[in-house]
């Protein structure tokens, strides 16, 4: 019996998985590269995530919005771009094919995988524990917080920080395995520099964010069941919380009680609860009311954390970090896999099977990377590797060698976080630098926060809160590497203007 071959690889097309920033930006840059051939776009979600306003702001800082838009607008900018509205069932890499659920067979010349990552849950299937990772699980987020009167918050990243400054009239009990706020961002002293932002009262007008949102509401909704809804949409970017009122159903601005260096060790849910006969503690008023010690109230869920602390709440936020979502195209396929799951990719963005590519939150960065770059599962790098993949793929297809990407030599985002503009820049936490290096700070309370990470007389990383408009000259000293011992101290001194030093 004569086996099938696998039909020459020329017979298929360019097809990308994922409606993210990373394949929609992916799509379009191959659609650009290849006008007359049609580029698949296949994503389990109706909405698809456009990048609007895009503004370099200097050599790697950029600045964009992210919108929803219909799958629609997409192929109406890019006419050689087809949708196709379906998850992915199978990759048969042998066959350079891919099965969608809708039952078909797509062949493709290369394929790019960009289905980002999903929220780790502290604990699946329980009703109680919301994970935030996309549109839909935002809204079910708001239906559920306009019935509550206490919420706690698990995790300590991006999400976990808006939240705490965006609830209102609903105390807010906020669980962190860290000893400080916003760990994967910042240091101490810069949590404690936006602490002070979270106990004052928030201004009454909010600043108008330029998102605009095209959400799967408007749409004649598929029956979708519960576990087909919680695999599609893909992740939110740092105004995701506009547009949506998060107001408890209290009376208040803010309550908010940071419980630090804890994890959740149980869940009960009230009934369980009861009979373990646990006694569960109030919400921690100002210090002079110490005689109450037990919570009256009856919660339909409670936390118990590895503190020992055991507090009741109406219901609890997971926002702990995600995992790649590489599940689909495991069967039958044998990926190399980062530690974190991901599916490693090299430094042209390949991954370990022939003609498959990766980009976004799916991907782990496998190359020997720059000394102050490293890998973040964030909207500007799922954007950068997006774009970077499809000029990989077209290099490769047009037997072309193509340079690495200079946004992949310095590790540079922008984002807010409490209002205030934020810079992250190289080794900004002095991540892998061991104990050799030093820190030069200078802090403004309520105005602006620097702290620079300096190794060997050289600027390795930085942090800039408020308007500094130090930014580029920053990127410019960490790229050249000049050594700055000479300038000791005077590098943040208020009075110089360091960027006249540096032009």
């Amino acid at each position: 019996m004569e086996v099938a071959r696998p039909p020459p690889a020329a017979a298929g097309q360019f097809v990308v998985v994922g409606g993210g920033i990373a394949g929609v930006t992916c799509a379009e840059q191959l659609a650009l590269h290849f006008p007359s051939e049609d580029i698949l776009l296949v994503t389990a979600s109706p909405v698809i995530k456009a990048v609007t306003n895009f503004k370099q702001i200097s050599k790697i800082l950029e600045e964009f919005d992210v919108e929803e838009q219909s799958s629609t607008m997409l192929e109406d900018r890019f006419p050689n771009i087809k949708v196709i509205e379906s998850g992915v069932k199978q990759l048969k890499s042998e066959e350079h094919c891919i099965v969608t659920e809708d039952g078909n067979q797509h062949l493709y010349k290369k394929l790019c995988l960009c289905a980002g990552a999903k929220p780790k849950l502290i604990c699946e299937g329980n009703p109680y524990v919301l994970g935030i990772r996309d549109t839909d699980s935002a809204q079910e987020f708001q239906k559920q917080l306009t019935k509550a009167k206490r919420i706690m918050i698990i995790g300590n990243g991006g999400i976990a920080l808006e939240l705490v400054y965006e609830i209102e009239g609903c105390e807010v009990i906020w669980a962190i395995k860290d000893k400080a706020i916003g760990n994967t961002f910042f240091d101490a002293g810069a949590a404690e520099f936006l602490t002070s932002k979270l106990i004052a009262e928030k201004p009454e007008a909010k600043i108008a964010h330029k998102r605009t949102r095209y959400t799967t509401e408007g749409r004649k909704k598929e029956v979708r069941t519960k576990a087909e809804a919680d695999n599609v949409g893909s992740a939110l970017g740092p105004d995701w919380h506009e547009g949506l009122n998060l107001k408890g159903t209290k009376e208040f601005s803010h309550k908010i009680h940071i419980e630090t260096t804890c994890e959740v060790k149980n869940i009960y849910f009230q009934k369980e609860f009861r009979i373990l006969n646990k006694e569960s503690l109030p919400f921690p008023r100002d210090h002079h009311e110490k005689s109450v010690t037990t919570d009256k109230e009856m919660w339909p869920v409670y936390v118990e954390l590895t503190s020992g602390k055991i507090y009741g709440c109406d219901f609890i936020v997971s926002a702990t970090g995600v995992t790649p979502n590489i599940e689909p195209f495991l069967h039958g396929n044998s990926f190399d896999l980062g530690d974190d799951g991901g599916l490693k990719v090299d430094d042209h963005m390949h991954t370990s099977l022939p003609d498959v590519y990766a980009a976004g939150d799916i991907c782990t960065a496998s190359w020997q990377p720059s000394p102050v770059w490293q890998q973040m599962r964030l909207w500007t790098q799922a954007r950068q590797m997006g774009w970077y993949a499809a000029k990989c793929m077209a290099a490769a297809s047009l037997g072309q060698s193509i340079d690495m990407d200079f946004s992949f030599e310095l590790f540079a985002h922008v984002t807010k976080f409490f209002n205030y503009k934020v810079v992250l820049l190289g080794k900004y936490n002095a991540q892998g630098l061991g104990s050799d290096h030093e820190l030069m700070l200078r802090c403004t309370k309520g105005q602006e926060y620097i702290k620079v990470v300096m190794q060997n007389g050289r600027m390795m990383g930085a942090v800039l809160i408020g308007e500094t408009d130090l930014e580029e000259t920053f990127e410019n000293l960490i790229l050249n590497q000049m050594n700055l011992s000479s300038y000791g101290e005077d590098l943040l001194d208020p009075n110089i203007d360091i960027e006249d030093y540096f032009d």
